[in-house]
């Protein structure tokens, strides 16, 4: 990574105490307690951080595609042997997502198809469960020791139940009769069996060789039917012996094992091509060794543990043909579409060139400080970087093609693991304490004390944004009154947004199209490459539609006739009517698509519009997200305008160490605020029913907002410093958002993951500190773009937005082209 200019590198120094914070976990906070911060920033500066994470991994692909090449990784099988529990009935199986199957998607998965059960009493029970999720509610009391038929009419679908307590002739006759021509042979079968021949015969081993024989002659024709379907035997589970019935007491643990090696030894033997058909469920086996004490009778298995045994079933058959977004296992790697290997080998060719021009000698370029385009001013370097040469767009390119190969190798690819979220109050509110307590240790001076100053807001988002990550790497989503909180801290992301982008216009009234297309282009430069190399569409990224969209809302607002700025509202005051003339027009505009649905669709929904806000046809997700915070922006707005009024009227006091209004109007203001914020937590707090709360959001989120800015604003001591661990994380904030989708989280949000397979704590540290560095290059890369892509010139801006237009369209026409194409 080539590093230039003297402002940068001093930026990048005052940064390394906080990114070493962030990324070492606990190790940081004693060598920061031992070293100080400019020892640690001496010795490790996020260029160092970058390339460590670099070889980190190098080293994890290579670790995982060796494990799978050699040691044969397979989720179906890990679903099927393995797992652990997350919590109460929770289960997680090693390494890959468990989907929970709802009625109508069993129904559409086992569509004119027959499964079939065989077994003793446990199957039955597993039988029962699987019935359960196709048909949930109460069923009556099924007989014992007899057959059972269910059949789901609307579905063709039929599930039987056959009473085979013994795994002797009779069974092996059944299987027998299904192998031959033209028989109505199960699609899915499921069977197993040994309690009651163990029971029976009191355990002698002459009845163990006797089932190991049967097994073994049932496994030819059981691999028969696997040609033809999936077949699937359960491996006995274990019993609690203490409970046990006095006529049960010979089934004991012991016997069970010797069953179940009887019954692996048989399959093994019958495995063709050292590969057997035929799949050994263990599933069931696996998560009763923790709960078989709950049993009430020591030998049938909590309704828990057999859910849980229905629900690997249904995964192991469904998943490959249903396709969930968060059921990993047992499904395959879909192909590279089109978009996706066109942009495979445009990131190839940005390499070759540029190894072309390094073999030609080209000089190194020098990265500008990124600015912020959100913010008030764009602040130039210190000293003049030279200016970006052929070789640096060529550069970043290639940089960004190795991280989107990471990208798709996380998320896209069958490589690493993938695991589910399970939320505790623990995984959530310790975390939080822990960055806290880190944003306070790094607390620095402010350079200015201004209300809302460019440190103060950066350090707003920093912390926001790691409040939101630990809230999605969580799950804390499950638990309403977290879930109202951050709700608010999206609504200020986009008050933050309405405060920027119009304290910019209305102070330097630059309406050009340089600065819209920077803006543009920063905002959306990573979803659209995204969008392509992972494909997803626009929307999924919902956050960069809501900024986007309101920034050309703000950009229509302040540059339509009459444009009223700073500078004409000072010569007359008349002008400020007319700038409350326009929030109400915007008001009107908001308020009409907020209450007419018929609008907003129309609005929305035609194309090629309608591929930006639409997501599998229907605009209801951009409805959703975009009436949740609809009035968060336009209060930014408000906000921005009346305290740029105030301020040039010079009501408000901000010089350093003062109160921002008077004694006698700030203190009351003050407890006011603070009353303010408390109620609304408690409110929230008391929040048992997301679909009401989410009502009432749009209107009582300002009211955190604005508490939180007066609390933070008020005291002249608290605008005097700020955090300068938040603050490096907000200059970063859009990064971190949208690349936790893929390189943090997984199966696009909705799993975690897993790096360093076994140990959740260190795989956490470890995606965590990648994270972080990919966010940092990125934003990095986005710049240098930025300055190539987009150039001041307006007659060869102009060339770039046409050429770049005509790009959109081609894409946008191989996605309609490639998804309304038969079987997609």
């Amino acid at each position: 990574m080539e590093v230039g200019g003297d402002a940068e590198e001093e930026v990048r120094r005052r940064s390394l105490g906080e990114f070493t914070a962030a990324c070492c976990h606990g190790g940081a906070k004693m060598a920061v307690l031992g070293l100080g911060k400019r020892e640690i920033n001496h010795y490790f500066t996020i260029r160092n951080a970058k390339f460590i994470s670099l070889v980190l991994v190098v080293v994890l692909v290579t670790f995982h595609a060796t494990s799978r090449y050699f040691g044969g990784g397979d989720s179906c099988e890990w679903l099927l042997s393995s797992g652990r529990y997350l919590g109460e009935n929770v289960w997680q199986p090693y390494g890959c997502m468990m989907h929970k199957y709802k009625s109508i998607e069993a129904k559409t998965c086992f569509s004119k198809k027959r499964v079939a059960f065989l077994g003793d009493s446990r199957i039955r029970q597993l039988f029962s469960s699987f019935v359960k999720i196709i048909e949930p509610g109460p069923r009556e009391d099924e007989k014992k020791h007899v057959n059972i038929a269910f059949q789901e009419k609307s579905a063709s679908l039929y599930v039987d139940f056959l009473w085979y307590p013994e795994a002797n002739n009779s069974m092996k006759e059944r299987l027998v009769s299904w192998t031959y021509e033209g028989s109505a042979r199960p699609d899915v079968v499921i069977l197993g069996a040994a309690t009651w021949s163990i029971k029976l015969r009191g355990g002698s081993s002459e009845t163990l060789q006797q089932y190991k024989a049967n097994v073994t002659a049932m496994a030819v024709y059981l691999e028969k039917l696997a040609q033809h379907g999936e077949v699937y035997w359960v491996l006995q589970e274990p019993v609690n012996e203490k409970v046990l019935r006095k006529d049960r007491k010979m089934i004991t643990n012991q016997q069970m094992e010797l069953y179940n090696r009887a019954a692996v030894d048989a399959f093994d033997a019958a495995k063709r091509n050292n590969r057997s058909l035929v799949k050994l469920f263990a599933a069931s086996r696996k998560a009763a060794l923790e709960t078989i004490e709950q049993s009430d009778d020591g030998l049938h298995l909590p309704e828990g543990t057999r859910d849980i045994g229905a629900m690997v079933l249904m995964n192991a058959v469904c998943n490959k043909l249903q396709r969930p977004i968060d059921g990993s296992c047992c499904q395959t790697v879909p192909s590279p579409n089109l978009l996706q290997k066109l942009a495979a080998c445009f990131f190839v060719a940005s390499a070759l060139i540029l190894l072309g021009l390094h073999v030609l000698g080209n000089n190194r370029h020098h990265r500008p400080v990124p600015p912020d385009v959100e913010s008030l001013e764009e602040k130039k370097p210190a000293s003049a970087a030279a200016p970006l040469g052929l070789r640096a767009p060529f550069q970043a390119l290639c940089r960004m093609g190795v991280i989107m190969t990471y990208f798709y190798l996380c998320d896209r690819a069958d490589l690493f693991m993938k695991e589910q979220k399970f939320y505790t109050h623990l995984t959530f509110f310790i975390p939080l304490i822990y960055i806290f307590v880190l944003g306070v240790f790094y607390s620095d001076n402010s350079k200015e004390t201004r209300l809302l100053n460019r440190e103060q807001t950066d350090e707003w988002k920093g912390w926001m944004q790691l409040v939101i990550l630990i809230y999605h790497v969580s799950g804390a989503s499950a638990f309403v009154p977290v879930y109202m909180h951050v709700r608010v801290l999206v609504a200020a992301y986009l008050f933050q947004t309405g405060y920027g982008h119009f304290s910019f216009f209305w102070l330097k009234g630059d309406f050009g199209l340089y600065r819209v297309c920077q803006v543009l282009f920063r905002l959306n430069f990573l979803v659209l490459v995204l969008c392509v190399v992972m494909d997803r569409p626009y929307q999924f990224y919902y956050f960069v539609p809501l900024v986007t969209f309101w920034f050309v809302v703000i950009y229509g607002m302040m540059a339509m006739w009459p444009q009223i700025l700073q500078k004409r509202a000072n010569a007359s005051g008349m002008w400020h009517l007319g700038v409350l003339l326009k929030f109400l027009v915007l008001l009107v505009f908001i308020c009409v698509l907020a209450y007419s649905q018929d609008f907003f669709n129309s609005v929305f929904s035609f194309w090629p519009f309608s591929k930006l806000f639409e997501v599998n046809g229907s605009v209801y997700e951009w409805a959703f997200r975009w009436k949740l915070d609809r009035y968060a922006v336009l209060y930014g707005m408000l906000f921005a305008f009346v305290y740029l009024v105030l301020q040039k009227r010079q009501v408000l006091s901000e010089g350093e160490g003062e109160p921002l209004l008077s004694p006698w109007i700030s203190t009351p203001l003050l407890f006011f605020s603070v009353g303010t914020f408390v109620t609304y937590s408690v409110w929230a707090s008391s929040c048992k029913n997301k679909s009401e709360c989410n009502e009432m959001h749009p209107y009582v989120s300002v009211v955190q907002i604005s508490a939180f800015i007066l609390i933070r604003n008020i005291p002249g001591y608290a605008r005097s410093i700020y955090s300068s661990f938040f603050a490096w994380f907000g200059k970063i904030s859009l990064e971190l958002f949208i690349c936790q989708y893929h390189i943090w989280l997984a199966a696009d949000t909705k799993g975690i993951l897993v790096l360093i397979p076994g140990s959740p704590s260190l795989n956490i540290l470890v995606s965590t500190f990648i994270f972080v560095c990919v966010a940092h290059e990125i934003s990095l890369i986005t710049n240098d773009l930025a300055q190539v892509v987009i150039p001041k010139d307006t007659a060869a801006l102009l060339k770039r937005m046409g050429g770049v237009l005509v790009l959109a369209l081609l894409a946008l026409l191989i996605t309609r082209d490639r998804r309304s194409a038969p079987g997609t």
